[in-house]
């Protein structure tokens, strides 16, 4: 098999921050002898996750095992997941917000067994549900743990209980018609119905000044598919949340000079 450099675009912050992790986990278990050390396997991680390399790639370039690069990224991708923040505690941040975009994105998934409640009718498509929260900036704030691409957009934030959770805290949330009939302090742009007059002038202008605020929380969906693993997830669905969890600490790391 033939062999290549490559670069991952993340800085050198983000990879002592996950060895760190790791070489403090093997401490705490007192781990013997292993074929990677704590910084190659936060590099074979970093690799998965952000260039989305398979594991029989990364098992050649690494020259280990598959089954040993599975391991070894599964170990990682766990212990950023148990340092993710809840809402509760990005509710914090969330707050001092100037206001909030909340929008939903589906990330694509391989067929399952039981494919139905995967399989979103909006996108034609099987994936995960994850909901979104942006600043005013279009920069990623939070997101929501995975759930079946079937949950409608609106359920998917009242299961999450980020609907309440933002409406507590009195942040003004933009969102799109799929959240129609939230509530509290999410304001989303007036829907026509088959049986009514149109849209008025105002009514227009006003979704157009929505339309415009709410299209940066759009970034923040690109930036978390920046990590190409989430192009297409190839593995279980139920592994879905701790991947977005494992890589919204990596983005706050990367993106804080002071993580």
């Amino acid at each position: 098999m033939l062999s290549y450099p490559a670069t991952i675009p993340l800085s050198s912050r983000t990879l002592s921050h996950l060895a760190e992790c790791i070489r403090g986990h093997r401490r705490q278990r007192r781990s013997r002898w292993r074929r990677l050390d704590p910084g190659r396997q936060a590099l074979l991680t970093l690799a998965h996750l952000r260039n989305g390399d398979t594991y029989t790639r990364l098992a050649a370039g690494f020259g280990i095992g598959v089954t040993t690069a599975w391991r070894y990224v599964r170990e990682a991708v766990d212990l950023l997941a148990a340092a993710a923040d809840d809402l509760a505690t990005a509710m914090e941040r969330i707050r001092k917000l100037a206001y909030a975009i909340l929008d939903g994105t589906l990330i694509p998934i391989d067929r399952v067994a039981d494919q139905r409640p995967y399989y979103s009718g909006k996108h034609k498509r099987h994936g995960v549900n994850v909901q979104v929260i942006a600043d005013a900036a279009g920069r990623l704030v939070w997101a929501s743990a995975a759930l079946p691409g079937a949950i409608h957009d609106l359920s998917a934030a009242r299961v999450h209980g980020i609907i309440d959770a933002l409406s507590s805290a009195d942040v003004m949330t933009f969102a799109d018609k799929g959240y129609q009939g939230a509530g509290g302090s999410v304001r989303t742009p007036f829907k026509r119905h088959r049986y009514r007059p149109k849209l008025s002038r105002r009514q227009e202008a006003v979704n157009r000044a929505h339309a415009r605020v709410r299209a940066r929380g759009e970034r923040a969906i690109a930036t978390l598919k920046t990590w190409k693993l989430l192009t297409k997830l190839r593995c279980c669905p139920r592994r879905a949340t701790a991947i977005v969890q494992a890589i919204l600490v990596l983005h706050r790391v990367e993106t804080s000079p002071y993580s």
